[in-house]
């Protein structure tokens, strides 16, 4: 045979032993391209998430990066478009529906929503983070993160020039500009607070400690003159309206909780449950009274009308108020509590505890004014490193009697579900499993409706299980803060939705849900500032708990509690929806 046709025959046989890719193996490629390049497009982002490659880069503000973002979304949504998802493994049929879910509310962000040019708010999130994310845990070498600190305040000039060209004044809502106000200024004791106290750490001679030195002088001015734009001309002019409207709240809404739970269920389950909690009050307040009160709390004769119903209900959480932190004393009782929590969860064995590491804190000035508390877990790819519990300060501003007000919401109880919510066995257990699924993608594109939904189930299964001898008054706090949780879902909607104005919000939240004034005063500011993400609270419940009643109807007699919990956790935090889907072998939804 002539040279020309073994060539031929070889080149035919190495064709042939070629094989396609598989759809999983498409797919599988896609999600690795999403992880790896949005996070060149969002460097501080990437930190917090674990990836350190883009520590020393500091995120574009400007239409070019927009661009490169939106070409982004839409090129990777053309190619998932192209795999047929049935056909897909179960494990990344839910990834690929999470990644269709982030990609279109990603365009939908940029391109519709907006908020690049009307939120000051993320943008001092930003320069604040892009140094937190670096300094608050130890994931290398202190001297290696910090000549990353200095390569990123070198670029806040640019940061900051960028954010003034892209705001557009006359859109900015009046709260978002009072907080960005507020929270810029809490960009410099980030620098203060982290970075000040490592400097030794670098030789006092050494190059590297001037470029630092210089770099924050740098920074300084830049935040300093930013902050001056802000209060001079970005207040003064901030005209916009906080309410996006129904039509932009359905549609956030629905990216926001990837379920098919619509506006208008929300508020009917909402104020349905709202009755029904008026109800288990109203008999946990009895209970409460008839201990408090010497010769306890006759009943009226017939059923009780609403107004007795609030009456007992008021009274009762009147004694539990009595037994509250002193002003400072906040971070230190909810030290306290964690530990007891945590010993708690591991003797009664109800769902498994991980070793890493949790630490509460005091919550770093960048960050306040939109919560009391947050869990600052971990990025996916920092496994294992330190959780915060962030519990921020009283304002230095309030009167003694906002004082009083805020401490009557946050008594001794009120503590103990917040440490419950944020650590044990909330957002702290929960995500610490979470990081050890092994798609970094359902990681990366986690659902807040899973996460604050799991913090809100576990309240009350504390208090079932037994934890502080189920002791009543911890057990009204914890319904009283379900009812948080249902105005919240009530006010997001008729906030953004259909024009519920402050005294309307104000009434609901201290009138249906005996919130203190200070609770519902900071609840306001924060339905004004974001949009949709109330609403995770409420629908996460109750879809945790109708989770919780399927598997006890389908398990009869088996049903194993720690079983369950462990489970449910085993699937990263995808919605509730694909959780079901996966424990009972059901369809995935699309």
């Amino acid at each position: 045979m002539k040279a020309p046709c073994l060539a031929l025959l070889l080149f035919v046989s190495l064709a042939c032993s070629v094989r396609e890719p598989t759809l999983d193996e498409r797919f599988e490629a896609l999600a690795a391209r999403f992880v790896d390049q949005s996070m060149a497009l969002a460097p501080v982002r990437a930190s917090f998430a674990g990836d350190h490659r883009f520590d020393g880069e500091l995120d574009e503000i400007s239409p070019e990066a927009r661009r490169r973002s939106a070409d982004f979304a839409r090129s990777l949504l053309d190619e998932l478009a192209s795999i047929e998802g049935s056909e897909l493994s179960r494990a990344n049929q839910v990834d690929a529906a999470l990644l269709r879910n982030s990609l279109e509310s990603d365009l939908f962000e940029l391109e519709e929503l907006r908020e690049w040019a009307w939120n000051p708010t993320r943008y001092a999130g930003l320069a604040g983070g892009a140094v937190y994310s670096l300094m608050a845990r130890n994931y290398a070498p202190i001297a290696e993160r910090l000549s990353r600190v200095a390569d990123r305040l070198e670029q806040f000039p640019r940061l900051f020039e960028q954010i003034r060209e892209t705001l557009e004044p006359a859109r900015v809502p009046r709260i978002h500009a009072e907080t960005a106000v507020s929270q810029n200024r809490g960009v410099l004791a980030v620098l203060t607070n982290l970075v000040e106290p490592e400097l030794a750490a670098l030789p006092a001679a050494s190059a590297e400690r001037r470029r630092l030195l210089e770099a924050m002088s740098l920074a300084r001015k830049a935040v300093g003159e930013h902050q001056i734009w802000l209060e001079t001309e970005l207040l003064p002019s901030a005209l916009g309206d906080f309410r996006i409207g129904a039509e932009t709240f359905d549609r956030k809404l629905a990216h926001t909780l990837h379920t098919p739970i619509t506006r208008a269920e929300i508020r009917s389950r909402a104020e349905a449950m709202l009755l029904e909690i008026h109800d288990r009050m109203y008999e946990i307040g009895l209970r409460i009274l008839a201990e408090d009160l010497p010769n306890g709390r006759p009943r009226r004769g017939g059923p009780p009308v609403d107004a007795d119903k609030l009456e007992v209900i008021r009274s009762a959480l009147e004694v539990v108020y009595r037994d509250r932190p002193e002003r400072g004393e906040i971070v230190p009782t909810a030290e306290e509590f964690l530990e007891q929590a945590t010993r708690f969860v591991v003797a009664a064995d109800i769902v498994t505890v991980p070793e890493d590491p949790v630490e509460i804190i005091v919550m770093p000035e960048f960050r306040r004014g939109v919560s009391l508390a947050y869990c600052d877990s971990p990025g996916p790819l920092d496994v294992g490193q330190k959780t915060f519990y962030a519990v921020s300060p009283l304002p230095a501003d309030w009167t003694p009697e906002q004082d009083r007000s805020f401490l009557r919401e946050y008594n001794d109880m009120g503590v103990q579900v917040l440490t419950m919510h944020e650590a044990m066995p909330g957002h702290f257990l929960q995500l610490a499993h979470s990081n050890r699924y092994p798609s970094t993608l359902r990681a990366l594109l986690s659902s807040g409706m899973f996460i604050e939904g799991w913090a809100e189930y576990i309240e009350e299964m504390m208090v079932e299980e037994g934890y502080l001898g189920g002791d009543p008054k911890l057990h009204l706090i914890v319904l009283k803060l379900y009812l948080r949780s249902i105005t919240n879902s009530i006010i997001d909607q008729g906030i953004h939705a259909e024009g519920m104005t402050r005294e309307e919000a104000m009434s609901y939240m201290v009138g249906k849900a005996f919130q203190e004034e200070r609770e519902a005063a900071g609840k306001w500011v924060r339905a004004q500032l974001t949009s949709s993400q109330l609403s995770t609270y409420f629908v996460g419940y109750l879809e945790h708990l109708d989770l919780r009643r399927d598997a006890e109807e389908r398990a009869g007699a088996s049903f194993d509690l720690k079983a369950h919990h462990d489970r449910v956790l085993s699937f990263g935090s995808p919605p509730v929806q694909f959780v079901r889907a996966l424990m009972h072998d059901l369809p995935i939804p699309e």
